[in-house]
């Protein structure tokens, strides 16, 4: 990895910014390898690198937008490569920055598309990153709305980002479309469409699970949903349409993280979260925010989760209906409960409570959020009794809830009925926990999530203290029936 040989000035601004973040030369290098590995690229820098980019040497590429980036994390303020000292260079679109404009948002999210709809497997492998929650967050918490999304005609290119081991330029591995004019006038019968389409894909996911549609999902925005974003609107349809379009996006972050593709559902998350500040919805936002709070807790990230959801709960206000602030309420709880905080868990899980019962039928609720219910609320409390360890209350949770749940919502009567076959195992009833583990299974192999085998593999390994039991090893012999290759031990 070579850097352009002419000599400058020492980089003062750089060298202050290093001794702010309080990285060493050899720190600073090793962030930009692995912040690279995260955009599919192969750098090789070393504190002799840093060296020469003080002496006054530009690094190539896009590496001064990666250098940025590593300073934006770290200070939490966004910083240009000229804040540095550094030349400027093309942005890298990877799908986690949180663009500066609804234009600049729908190149990132375009590309993102075209990259997944394309033959780049290494995508769906990106790692998550924790570190790149934080500024998308920040950012929309404290972002001012959007003056303007309505737009006319103009030639446009299409969105850029970085392929998957391609060069350190940035330059994507298959030829970009040419420039051309995309004047389609969006109307609010495209809106409809869109809502219908979003509806019909959430169905399939409930059902089925994220494996059944999600790339006929990508396509669609990629084929059909880029020429609209790309099309003429005024303000009105405008921020319709990029309301329809976060919660596409964000469905289609979800199907992924189903899937187990989670640095990519993370990508999908961040320009979801963008796409409702340019439709003016703060409440969609906190909703897009919960979610990512959710796949933080699935990932073992506590503390990650909490802050997402109370930036989710400070953003949206009060203001919300009494539905979502529940949903808020309850991600925060499940956060809480990962981290074994019993106290701050059941504050929360009370807090959602309330709100839910202060909810009326009449009450004008998100068609996404209708879902949080009596149903998925006994669910929220039988995750967080089980982490915390509290098996009978999560039994008794778990169980409500599975008698409230309709049969639609097939993937999330499965990872209830897991949590109360481990809660039924914590207690030490043994032969029943197998039972309901095994029509967990039964269910889970009927679709395709990850996420719903995982959890019963999860199971499967808390049954490996007893696998002397009958029944433990008839689970055993089911599950290796159905393809779980699930390690239970001789």
């Amino acid at each position: 990895m070579t850097d352009r040989s002419a000599q400058r000035s020492p980089n003062h601004q750089l060298a202050a910014l290093i001794a702010e973040a309080g990285f060493s030369n050899a720190g600073l290098a090793r962030r930009v390898d692995q912040l690279g590995i995260e955009h599919g690229l192969d750098l090789r820098y070393d504190k002799t690198s840093v060296t020469r980019w003080l002496r006054g040497q530009q690094p190539r590429g896009t590496t001064p937008a990666l250098i940025a980036e590593v300073f934006t994390r770290r200070l939490g303020r966004r910083l240009t490569a000229q804040d540095l000292g550094l030349d400027a260079c093309a942005p890298v679109y990877a799908g986690l920055e949180y663009a500066a404009s609804p234009e600049e948002a729908i190149d990132i999210v375009s590309g993102l598309w075209r990259k997944d709809t394309g033959t780049h497997a290494e995508l769906r492998r990106i790692a998550f990153t924790p570190a790149g929650l934080v500024v998308p967050s920040r950012d929309w918490l404290i972002g001012r709305p959007d003056e303007r999304v309505a737009r006319e005609p103009r030639p446009v290119n299409r969105g850029r980002i970085p392929a998957q081991g391609g060069g350190q330029d940035g330059a994507p591995q298959r030829p970009r479309p040419a420039d051309r004019v995309r004047g389609t006038r969006v109307t609010s019968g495209d809106i409809a469409a869109l809502r219908a389409i979003g509806d019909l894909f959430r169905t399939l996911d409930n059902a089925y699970g994220g494996g059944h549609a999600r790339q006929a999902l990508v396509r669609y925005l990629e084929n059909e949903v880029d020429g609209m974003l790309r099309g003429s609107y005024g303000e009105a349809v405008g921020r319709a349409l990029f309301g329809a379009v976060a919660d596409l996006t964000r469905l289609a972050g979800w199907t992924s993280y189903d899937m187990g593709a989670h640095g990519l559902a993370q990508r999908y998350f961040v320009q979801a979260l963008r796409l409702a500040q340019a439709a003016g919805d703060r409440v969609y936002g906190g909703y897009v925010l919960v979610t990512m709070s959710r796949q933080a807790v699935y990932l073992g990230h506590g503390r990650e989760a909490v802050q997402l959801a109370r930036v989710a709960q400070q953003g949206v206000g009060s203001a919300a209906p009494h539905a979502v602030q529940a949903l808020l309420c309850a991600a925060e709880a499940r956060g809480h409960g990962l981290l074994g905080d019993a106290r701050a868990c059941a504050s929360a899980l009370m807090r959602a409570e309330r709100a839910l019962e202060t909810a009326r039928p009449g009450d004008e609720v998100p068609g996404w959020a209708r879902f949080f219910d009596e149903a998925q609320l006994a669910d929220e409390f039988g995750h967080c009794h089980r982490d915390l360890e509290q098996y009978r209350a999560a039994v008794r949770h778990a169980e409500r809830s599975l008698q409230l749940r309709p049969a639609a919502y097939a993937r999330s009567r499965v990872f209830c009925r897991t949590v109360l076959a481990s809660s039924r195992l914590g207690l030490g009833d043994v032969e029943q926990a197998c039972a309901v583990g095994t029509q967990a299974l039964r269910e889970a192999v009927e679709m395709r999530s990850t996420r719903a085998t995982e959890y019963v593999y999860e199971f499967g390994r808390q049954l490996l203290p007893y696998r002397d039991v009958p029944a433990v090893r008839a689970f055993h012999e089911r599950a290796a029936a159905a393809g779980m290759a699930l390690q239970l031990g001789a």
